[in-house]
């Protein structure tokens, strides 16, 4: 099996601006992403970048950046950009890694992509056990549910499934064994990337905004399945960052 991992990079950031760049012990916040992506097993990790500070950074240790344009309305549109730059068959399994998340498990990136190559779907995602009570009332802690032969059934950011008994009877104590948070990372045939950007928007990605309900609207299959491995919250704001400079001192320590 072959894939390409892609890693959207923007510059700009309201909470955290710069964030690619961001000093990670001793090394910018984009480089710990791609270090761990190319442990994957992917044939090729490409950054794309908005900015020309980020692009001349990344050519210090790779030449597998691409200047995208600062104009897309998604991350999605900037990866068929690139897919389009790097003139990717059509076949060809990509994984769309966040440029954020210095603490990458790249077992998860080899296991999303793995799912795609082993189904006829044109998309792949991954979800981890809730074991917080409050993550299934929180809006933040996108949920999901899937049917027998691991496709998605929906997302959502209210409780999903809705637990009758517990939610609605007084003292009634709430199982989360049934509960699944989605993480952010997706698989996808090349091809589709394309074809996604073309599709009509629909109501439920607007209401619930979340891209991915575009894709079951319209009719396709996204597979998806516990990950072997639960991944690290990435790098949002200050704090998190912070957070992370701890964890990865204290692991090397």
């Amino acid at each position: 099996m072959e894939f390409v991992v892609i890693i959207p990079a923007r510059y700009a950031s309201t909470r955290l601006p710069g964030k690619p760049l961001a000093d990670i012990c001793g090394k910018p916040m984009v480089q710990h992403v791609y270090e761990k992506a190319c442990l994957s097993g992917a044939s090729k990790v490409v950054i794309a970048t908005d900015h020309q500070k980020v692009f001349d950074e990344v050519s210090r240790f790779t030449r597998d950046v691409v200047m995208t344009r600062e104009d897309h309305q998604s991350g999605t549109e900037r990866l068929a950009e690139v897919v389009d730059s790097l003139k990717l068959n059509s076949d060809t399994i990509v994984v769309n890694v966040q440029g954020d998340e210095p603490l990458l498990a790249p077992e998860n990136v080899s296991q999303v992509a793995s799912l795609l190559n082993d189904s006829r779907a044109p998309m792949a995602t991954l979800s981890v056990a809730i074991e917080e009570q409050y993550e299934v009332f929180n809006p933040n802690a996108v949920k999901v549910v899937s049917d027998i032969n691991k496709n998605a059934l929906y997302f959502s950011r209210a409780s999903i499934p809705f637990d009758r008994n517990a939610m609605m009877t007084k003292g009634s104590e709430l199982h989360l064994a049934p509960f699944q948070r989605h993480v952010g990372i997706y698989a996808y045939r090349a091809g589709f990337i394309k074809q996604y950007i073309e599709l009509s928007t629909s109501p439920l990605e607007v209401l619930e905004s979340l891209e991915q309900l575009r894709v079951l609207y319209h009719g396709f299959n996204i597979k998806i399945e516990q990950a072997h491995v639960t991944p690290h919250a990435g790098v949002d704001t200050p704090e998190d960052l912070e957070k992370v400079i701890a964890y990865l001192k204290s692991s090397n320590a």
